[in-house]
């Protein structure tokens, strides 16, 4: 868990801050919310996938391409936990 401490008797300030976090979750989801769409469609076309499973039986660069969204949405993934565990506090 991530605690963010903010020391201002700003409003201004804390929403934006709140704000700032708020929109780069969104932007995350929305990222993730693409790379899951994609393995989707790949997943529709060529079944359950694994990359022994499809090694040789696609093209070299569609399996590249697989692999290379279902590493970025693992790690979207990750930042996106990392963001939404955060609690704030206000001194």
């Amino acid at each position: 868990m991530t605690r963010l401490t903010v020391e201002t008797d700003n409003e201004w300030t804390k929403r934006k801050i709140k704000s700032a976090l708020n929109i780069e979750t969104e932007l995350l989801k929305k990222a993730v919310q693409k790379c899951e769409l994609k393995l989707d469609q790949f997943e529709k076309k060529y079944g359950k996938l694994d990359r022994d499973s499809l090694y040789g039986k696609i093209d070299d660069m569609e399996l590249i391409e697989w692999e290379g969204e279902k590493e970025t949405s693992l790690r979207l993934q990750e930042k996106l936990a990392s963001l939404e565990e955060i609690s704030f506090e206000y001194k």
